[in-house]
């Protein structure tokens, strides 16, 4: 499965790039900033009378891309926030549940080498959530549904920082290569104290510890593409490797996120995310997101 999803991916990185005909120019020196927010709606209702069965919900979605870039002759300094945070309510059950939830913060600066593509680069990404994550469960008996708190802000929370090597086509295509990668993971302690967790560790962080730390080597990757007209399509992918620690075991974390615009205020978005990560669960955590909603750029 491991295989088939990652070469799933390199596929649609390789059509992406085959898709993008054009190449931009150097940026001018200075600030350069944009940004996005989308809210995306989804609703379903049924009257009684209805035979055809199902349940009335709601959800809603809330998405927030900034850039802010700077260059100064082969000096380049790029920075990006992603937000993504969604909801249901399906009528009938207590509690609303999550369907995303990420924060991530990126940057990378790259001092470009004479007449090449490649930079001297450092980077660093931080990534979190925004909300508690929970554990739903019925009981067989009464029906009722209770939850427990398995997740919150900060916990996980993940830190990665390194020099490298860059390679910069322009500001929409983008290869960092760290091999000396520092990696900290952060959890709250209170969550390391509760027993039934693998080995006793959660997110790979020991019993009755609050932090853990990696040193290993990333490869990540940028590309924005435009399909067609009306339609761009962001993936962004991470590899890690530990070396402290079973080097040959690598979390892969990769992001699409797709928007097709219909006019300047109205547009809809695909949100495709696969992450493998063995201090979390030892399989793919697969989530995806569609919607119609209004759409803001700044």
């Amino acid at each position: 499965m491991k295989k088939i999803l990652l070469s799933i991916i390199l596929l649609v990185l390789s059509l992406s790039l085959s898709a993008q005909e054009e190449t931009k120019d150097t940026p001018p020196n200075g600030w350069k900033n944009e940004g996005s927010v989308q809210l995306l709606f989804n609703q379903s209702a049924f009257n009684k009378e209805w035979t055809g069965g199902g349940t009335s919900s709601i959800a809603g979605n809330l998405t927030v891309n900034y850039e802010e870039n700077y260059r100064m002759n082969r000096f380049s300094w790029t920075n990006s926030f992603f937000g993504n945070y969604g909801l249901t309510k399906i009528k009938g059950d207590e509690y609303a549940r999550k369907t995303s939830d990420r924060l991530e913060i990126n940057s990378i600066a790259g001092y470009q080498m004479k007449n090449s593509n490649w930079y001297y680069s450092y980077f660093a990404n931080f990534r979190t959530q925004f909300d508690k994550g929970y554990e739903f469960n019925t009981n067989p008996d009464t029906g009722e549904i209770t939850r427990v708190e398995t997740t919150t802000f900060l916990s996980p929370g993940y830190l990665q920082t390194g020099p490298g090597l860059m390679w910069k086509k322009n500001e929409d295509f983008v290869i960092n290569i760290a091999p000396a990668t520092a990696r900290f993971i952060f959890v709250d302690s209170k969550f390391t104290s509760v027993p039934g967790y693998v080995d006793g560790q959660y997110f790979g962080v020991d019993a009755g510890k609050s932090n853990r730390f990696e040193f290993g080597a990333s490869l990540s990757g940028y590309l924005k593409t435009k399909i067609m007209e009306n339609v761009t399509m962001e993936n962004n992918i991470n590899f890690y490797s530990n070396y402290l620690e079973n080097p040959g075991n690598i979390d892969i974390d990769y992001l699409m996120n797709m928007e097709l615009g219909i006019n300047k205020y109205l547009s809809a978005n695909l949100i495709f995310q696969a992450i493998y990560d063995d201090n979390a669960v030892g399989a793919f955590q697969i989530r995806e997101v569609f919607g119609l909603g209004v759409n803001y750029t700044f």
